[in-house]
């Protein structure tokens, strides 16, 4: 097959600046985001304009293969406009660094044709995959499939099991449009504007080539490292997809605190006839949400930092560098949900009024909190196990 020759025609700088140009369009949609329960097309096409799904795709398929950082950078800024086009943008925005690790045939097959296609996912092990000749027979029902709205191909997480019904495996499956079904049931009070439907999908086969160990993925490996050679794509997936998840929720908490504080400037408190802005209580409650908020979002990206410099030594990744990703991961989130709450009830009745961007950000936070990779006893756990001295599976982290 022959490879493709689109290169890229952006740098990274060119599009955090066009998606900065984008950032007030965002925000005048993010209501009717919710009502449409589905992230405009026109936002869509708009990010895919300014290069933004092309951050981390290879370079091979006309993709910038940029620093992570500046990809949360983008993710951040827009989760501050609309939280739910902030959350839609970071899953579809990561996924391409995720194909980059299949077999070229399962690259070829999903850029070949167009390098802008789209993928979604569900990485949840609900579904039940049988081996078969050349790969496996999937079937199941997956939930939150973030974007799937705006994706031709989708990855779904699934158990593989043998003749004998045991299960040997936890794969990630590469499945086209044509093969599965979307089921409209999300109808929530937050990220309402991320279409997160289910999907279905009925005694399908996935050649081999369509699929991932979750096993060897968090081991760093992936059979697309013979042809994507950069750094970037060694990198450890856990900690990349964790990321995704809480960089939305700190970009609502900087557009909650930017919103907050715009509000005190104007607002005369009633019950002490003073301005809000001249309250020094107020001013606490903002140097504290301030503080939350920088934190989490340092500890984020020190720490990818940090895995980019074992990485461009050669060296791998140790499991307690792995673990302190989870742990400031999941204390980011709640950090930022922290500082979104001090805001909130400190910034008087009129924020509880229906298209308001903070209570918007307060419920779209709070459903992002709900997400698996946000379950903060379970990765603390893991962190305090090593530190005591026990044994953590790297597989998992």
């Amino acid at each position: 097959m022959s490879e493709p020759t689109q290169r890229p025609h952006k740098d990274a700088q060119t599009v955090r600046d066009g998606v900065q140009d984008l950032l007030p369009t965002i925000r005048e949609r993010a209501e009717e985001t919710e009502r449409l329960r589905v992230v405009p097309e026109s936002s869509v096409k708009e990010l895919e304009e300014v290069g933004f799904f092309k951050l981390l795709q290879p370079a091979r398929f006309g993709g910038l293969e940029a620093d992570p950082v500046d990809f949360y950078t983008c993710v951040r800024d827009i989760a501050s406009a609309c939280g739910s086009t902030g959350w839609v943008s970071s899953v579809l925005g990561v996924h391409p660094w995720q194909i980059a690790l299949f077999d070229d045939e399962a690259q070829q097959a999903v850029w070949g044709e167009d390098p802008d296609t789209r993928v979604s996912s569900s990485y949840a092990p609900v579904g039940k995959a049988v081996i078969t000749e050349g790969g496996f027979n999937l079937s199941g029902r997956w939930s939150f499939s973030s974007g799937c709205a705006h994706a031709t191909w989708v990855l779904l997480g699934g158990l593989v099991f043998n003749d004998e019904g045991q299960v040997v495996d936890f794969r990630t499956f590469l499945v086209p449009r044509e093969r599965y079904e979307i089921v409209d049931v999300w109808n929530v009070v937050g990220l309402a504007g991320t279409g997160s439907n289910d999907i279905v999908v009925e005694d399908v086969f996935v050649p081999e080539t369509f699929t991932l160990s979750m096993a060897e993925t968090g081991r760093c490996k992936g059979p697309g490292q013979a042809v994507n050679t950069g750094d970037l794509y060694k990198l450890q997936f856990h900690s990349l997809f964790t990321t995704t998840i809480t960089t939305p929720i700190i970009g609502m908490a900087r557009g909650a605190y930017e919103e907050h504080v715009a509000m005190q400037q104007n607002r005369v408190r009633a019950s002490y006839g003073e301005k809000a802005s001249l309250d020094p209580f107020a001013a606490v409650r903002v140097a504290t949400a301030s503080s939350d908020i920088d934190a989490a979002w340092a500890l984020l990206m020190g720490n990818i930092r940090e895995q980019q410099a074992y990485v461009a030594r050669g060296e791998k990744i140790p499991i307690t560098q792995r673990l302190r990703i989870r742990r400031d991961q999941v204390l980011g989130t709640q950090r930022a949900i922290d500082a979104i709450d001090l805001l909130f009830e400190a910034s008087g009745g009129r924020a509880l009024a229906n298209g308001t961007p903070l209570q918007r950000a307060w419920r779209d936070a709070h459903a992002g909190r709900v997400h698996a990779a946000n379950d903060p006893e379970r990765a603390l756990q893991m962190y305090g196990a090593s530190e005591f001295g026990h044994k953590v599976d790297p597989g998992m982290y």
